[in-house]
Parts: structure tokens; C-alpha cells; sequence
């Protein structure tokens, strides 16, 4: 892996042609594509400090992509990844107090609970967080099959979110396996802005979405993501795959501006900020 951007005297020193001054010498590993230490994936998506008035919620979403936009092949989206965007996957986890899903991905992607990963346990302790984030599932019809590990055995209860009108005896459904069900919508499903309030009174103010298109969609529309971290795979799928967002488009495309880019073996991963 090797950082294209932002540009420093380790890329500069990376790139063809490039100068191999002083500066660019006396970073380790400066002058070769290595691999990367978790420590040093942590850090490259370390999320924004605390603020003067105390931490925001921070929302971040981790997507991937082929050449031609399909953010899934075969339903699926292993199969246009790679090594190191699992580890990346895996980084971003370990970073969030929560990761908020949708309940179409979790039945797609056979979703377990997030575990305890021994290699981050001090940076969690230090940053005030539990062994492990918590899962939300972001639900209207809560037919979801609570027999799962996400719901029988997660290191952290699972969260539901939901709307007030949920069907009553599903909601006693998923509190009877042990999950919290958090009321973030007044219909059947959730308005994003008070989904984020809510998980940030819950504790969660780092808050990581791994989609699905459909929930990324509504997240995009609301005006809610601070952040998105997009792994570009080198592959073409044709097909009429889902884009990473899906549903109605917005009024205005909304301009993210880029805040770092790196690149391990044709893969680029790049991430995005709100202007």
C-alpha cells in the first residue's frame, strides 16, 4: 500500500520520477509499496477529535465500487473486494461505536456481531470505547430472523432502529432475543437526523454505515453523511448491479472535497469529506 494523497515527502518520493531528498529518506519504508501496520490504517482514519463543546456524531460510510459503478456483483459485494479492503473494513469497525446497517444488507451479507479484536484494544480503551461496536439495523418491517449470532450472542446487545409504527409484536420479537429497539422515525421507518441524535444520546458519536445502497441513499438524501470512504476496485462488472446510493436523486449533487487516496495493488481508497 502506498499513500497517493495527501501529498507528502513519502509520495513525492513514491511517485516516478520522483526525488528521494532528505525529508522523504527519513521515512521508513519511504521509497517501497509495503504493507501497512493496523496502527497505521488507524491512524490514516482516525476520526476528528473532540470539539470544544464536546464530540459530535460523526458519520462516516465505507463503500466499494468497480469501474463501471456496481457496488455489488451477484448480490453481494465479497466478491469485488480484496485483502486489503478487508482490512481496511476491519479498521473501520474497530474505530466506530457503532455500525449502522441495513436490514437487507444483514440478511444478504449474513452479518455477525462485530468482535473484539485483541490489536485495537488499547486504542479502544484509551478513546473511551467497549471491546467492540455495536450493530444497528436499520429496519421498518423488522422481519428479520432473531435466531441469528447478531442476535443471540453479540459481544454488545444489537440496536434496532426503527419507526413508532413498528408492528408491535415484532418489536416484542426483537426485545425478547435481547435487542434494544431505539424509535428514530414517526411512521414506519427512520428519519436519519434523529437516527444520529439518537445513537449519539445512546453514547455512538463515531458512527460508521456499511450501506446498504438503499440506506446510503437515504442518508445522502438527508444531508447527514460527514464522510465517505470508498474503495474503487479495479474490476468491470456490466450487469445492472446497485450503485453504492440508491432511491430519488437530491435537488442539488452535494460536493465532497478528497482527504486522502491510497493504492494497493490497482485498488484505490480513497476518502471523502463534506465541504
Amino acid at each position: 500500500m502506498r499513500r497517493l494523497f495527501p501529498v507528502t515527502d513519502e509520495t513525492a518520493a513514491q511517485a516516478p520520477g520522483g526525488t528521494h531528498g532528505a525529508g522523504a529518506a527519513s521515512v521508513p519504508g519511504a521509497h517501497v509499496d509495503r504493507e501497512w501496520t493496523l496502527a497505521e490504517l488507524a491512524a490514516a482514519y482516525a476520526y476528528p477529535e473532540r470539539g470544544p463543546g464536546g464530540r459530535q456524531p460523526w458519520l462516516r460510510a465505507n463503500m466499494v465500487a468497480t469501474l463501471d459503478g456496481a457496488a455489488q456483483h451477484e448480490g453481494r459485494s465479497q466478491p469485488i473486494s480484496s485483502a486489503t479492503d478487508m482490512r481496511v473494513f476491519g479498521t473501520l469497525r474497530a474505530l466506530a461505536d457503532v455500525v449502522v446497517v441495513g436490514a437487507e444488507t444483514v440478511r444478504q451479507e449474513g452479518y455477525r456481531p462485530a468482535r473484539a479484536r485483541e490489536e485495537f484494544a488499547a486504542l479502544r480503551a484509551a478513546a473511551g470505547q467497549g471491546p467492540a461496536p455495536a450493530i444497528a439495523v436499520v429496519t421498518a418491517s423488522l422481519e428479520l430472523d432473531f435466531s441469528l449470532p447478531l442476535f443471540t450472542s453479540p459481544l454488545v446487545p444489537t440496536l434496532i432502529l426503527t419507526g413508532a409504527a413498528a408492528a408491535p409484536d415484532r418489536v416484542a420479537a426483537a426485545e425478547k432475543a435481547g435487542a434494544r429497539v431505539v424509535v428514530a422515525g414517526d411512521g414506519m421507518g427512520i428519519d436519519p437526523p434523529r437516527a444520529v441524535r439518537a445513537l449519539a444520546e445512546l453514547g455512538h458519536t463515531r458512527l460508521l454505515t456499511e450501506g446498504g445502497p438503499r440506506l446510503l441513499g437515504q442518508m445522502v438524501a438527508s444531508g447527514v453523511l460527514d464522510e465517505l470512504c470508498l474503495t474503487l476496485s479495479p474490476m468491470l462488472t456490466a450487469g445492472d448491479a446497485q450503485r453504492i446510493a440508491g432511491g430519488p436523486s437530491i435537488t442539488v449533487p452535494e460536493r465532497f472535497e478528497l482527504a486522502g487516496l491510497l493504492e494497493d495493488e490497482g485498488f484505490l481508497f480513497g476518502r471523502y469529506r463534506r465541504q
